[in-house]
């Protein structure tokens, strides 16, 4: 979109402002909703671990994957929290490919993420974008939007892709995704993106440095913690994967050998 038509720009950015993860992600992605900050920051840490675009590419895909199984699994509603700026590849656009009535609502925490996706969401019936706290479920699901899409009778979709792992231990991201559950209907599905260094530890643990002091900090967790996200949720084959792996399709990036084990995926249903 060009800048000089988006009706909420982004403010000037400011030496101590730090960088945004939408704002970062959507370069990854080669966007232009970004500004100077996120740039630098991005561009320092690609030159500590070049696969960081890679990674985002394979955490894009990904949820392409689980959204197209949701849509033919006959899902209709869509809760995308942390969803970053919805452009290309949206979760709208994948659903409505094989459910042309789905809804979605867009959750981001950060306020110019929200700004942009409203702009670019203006007259999509069907589809909401809202400012949100993944760790405030009941602020967050009292949203006239959010409880419109939820209705009690109907599967949800809820999708946590790459928020869980900027939520400490101390704020309890298991119970978090316990609440979440409790709130939609048996047949509901949940989708899950998390950064982990089981696979590549330096990589990961410079990445998680380079975080920490120039965006938010991010908290790495292993297989077995994020499987344990999945309580309460069948989890489909292949279980929780390296991203790649987790039912590629033909034409997908099998990603290098770094950037390929970088974050994990998985797909639950919820049964009862």
């Amino acid at each position: 979109m060009d800048r000089t038509t988006d009706p909420d720009p982004d403010p000037a950015p400011t030496a101590s402002r730090r960088a945004r993860v939408a704002g970062v992600y959507d370069y990854y992605l080669g966007g232009d909703l970004n500004d100077d900050v996120d740039r630098e920051f991005a561009l320092r840490m690609m030159a500590s671990v070049p696969e960081a675009p890679e990674v985002a590419r394979l955490n894009r895909a990904f949820l392409a994957r689980a959204v197209r199984h949701c849509a033919r699994a006959g899902i209709r509603r869509y809760l995308d929290i942390g969803s970053a700026i919805p452009r290309v590849g949206t979760v709208h656009e994948i659903a409505r490919a094989v459910v042309p009535d789905a809804r979605v609502v867009y959750v981001d925490i950060e306020q110019e993420a929200v700004a942009h996706g409203r702009a670019l969401l203006d007259g999509t019936p069907g589809v909401a974008m809202i400012e949100g706290d993944l760790r405030r479920p009941d602020d967050l699901l009292a949203r006239p939007e959010v409880r419109r899409l939820l209705d009690p009778g109907e599967p949800v979709a809820l999708l946590l892709l790459g928020v869980l792992h900027y939520v400490s231990d101390a704020d309890g991201p298991g119970a978090l995704v316990t609440r979440y559950r409790e709130a939609v209907a048996p047949g509901s599905i949940l989708v899950v993106s998390h950064g982990t260094d089981d696979g590549a530890p330096q990589p990961v643990r410079s990445m998680v440095d380079i975080t920490e002091e120039g965006q938010t900090t991010a908290y790495m967790r292993t297989r077995a913690e994020v499987t344990a996200f999945f309580a309460g949720f069948n989890l489909l084959d292949p279980g929780v994967v390296f991203l790649p792996r987790w039912r590629p399709e033909p034409g997908d990036e099998p990603g290098s050998p770094r950037a390929a084990v970088m974050a994990y995926g998985g797909v639950g249903h919820r049964a009862t």
